[in-house]
């Protein structure tokens, strides 16, 4: 008997959805979509299943009725990939912030959700919209057990000295500042797949993991735990990204504030929206405009390249005498899996450390997970593309295996 598992990860204006056929161990996908636009006057969804794609205008003005569209989309005899709602096994819900309360991904109860709730201050952006797609899923399916799955859990087994700030440690015990890290997910599915890639065991490994898209971290993995990550209180803190600044001098905010005169607004506006590449270059926050740029011989362009690269080389020597050493590397999401030029740029200077890129299985183009070092490489280098909806799927299934076994 087929094991179906939806998958939902709402935004503040988005639902993605996939949902899964499972037997055993292996998922198949069966439908994916996207339904844009919630809660404004005419709403999209893109729904893809098999080779086709439907594109549907649509009203839904909240979370639950975008969802309850889903819903009957799935089961339609047009469009849809189950007979009832009955078939589906559990849905899994990516929710962004458990703070340091959930440690693994959990069954969802009236007492997960409150404390869901509770860390919505910290994901303001994130958090309650996560919260308004659990709650219109159970809703809907009542009977149908729903699990969280957390971005920021995998990073929960960083020691106390990779997560603490140097403030006064009152700050940490009434308010919780620490760093927390994100994109957890796909950090654990990339560092679970590098180890099954090698054929080695994940609890004999020392990798780090390079998720870069337009929001960009980086993680130290050893033995299959994350003991340390770039991003930090907030997604702002480490890499350079698509338009948030990275790692800065905190005295930048004061300075700007007397010097420009700018709100507390203000700045956090400019380093989360206005900074990183797109503050660099004066162009844009996108690695693929920037390289048509670089053609034209924008030198903006070029530092911003530059600065990125430079960057995450940094974080990845730092890691490595975190854990005493390194194995792999692996490179995942929209950076990471297509910019052959930026891995080449992040990986240069690293010979000493044991890395050497293989030039034509770098530049290669694939969509398959592959390993792009040399067979002399002492550290190996993978490309894996990430997929945080299977692994939210594999989760889930791993919880209510938990819960019933």
């Amino acid at each position: 008997m087929m094991v179906k598992v939806l998958v939902v990860n709402c935004g503040s204006s988005t639902i993605k959805y996939k949902i899964y056929d499972a037997e055993g161990k292996e998922l198949r996908e069966l439908a994916s979509g996207l339904l844009d636009k919630v809660e404004a006057e005419e709403s999209t969804l893109i729904h893809r299943r098999g080779g086709e794609v439907f594109k549907l205008k649509l009203k839904a003005r909240s979370h639950r009725e975008g969802l309850r569209v889903i819903l009957e989309i799935l089961t339609s005899e047009e469009h849809g990939v189950i007979r009832d709602l009955s078939e589906v096994y559990a849905v899994g819900h990516r929710v962004v912030h458990g703070g340091d309360s959930f440690f693994e991904s959990t069954l969802i109860t009236k007492e997960v959700l409150e404390v869901i709730r509770e860390w919505s201050e910290m994901a303001p952006l994130h958090n309650p919209a996560n919260i308004a797609g659990i709650e219109a899923a159970m809703s809907l399916m009542p009977e149908t057990p729903q699990v969280a799955v957390f971005d920021t859990a995998f990073h929960q087994t960083m020691p106390v000295e990779a997560y603490l700030y140097a403030i006064p440690y009152d700050l940490y015990e009434r308010y919780k500042i620490r760093r927390y890290g994100f994109h957890g997910t796909s950090h654990r599915y990339v560092a679970r797949k590098a180890a099954e890639i090698l054929g080695v065991d994940l609890s004999s490994l020392k990798m780090v993991t390079c998720h870069l898209g337009a929001g960009c971290s980086i993680a130290a993995v050893k033995e299959g735990k994350s003991i340390d990550t770039s991003m930090g209180f907030t997604p702002l803190e480490g890499l350079v990204m698509a338009t948030r600044s990275g790692d800065i001098d905190p005295s930048i905010i004061f300075f700007l504030a007397r010097k420009r005169n700018m709100s507390l607004e203000d700045i956090e506006n400019l380093l989360n929206r206005e900074s990183g590449l797109k503050g660099l270059s004066g162009v844009s926050g996108d690695v693929r405009d920037l390289r048509r740029e670089l053609e034209k011989g924008n030198k903006k362009a070029e530092i911003a390249l530059k600065v990125f690269a430079y960057r995450v080389k940094k974080y990845i020597g730092a890691y490595m005498a975190a854990m005493g050493g390194l194995d792999a590397i692996v490179f995942t999401a929209g950076i990471g899996e297509n910019d052959w030029r930026m891995r080449k740029s992040i990986c240069e200077g690293l010979e000493a450390l044991g890395v050497e890129i293989d030039e034509e299985k770098n530049r290669a183009e694939s969509r398959e997970p592959r390993i792009i070092s040399r067979d002399s490489s002492r550290v190996k280098v993978l490309v894996i593309p990430t997929d945080e909806e299977l692994a939210i799927a594999l989760e889930t299934l791993s919880v209510l295996s938990k819960s019933k076994g």
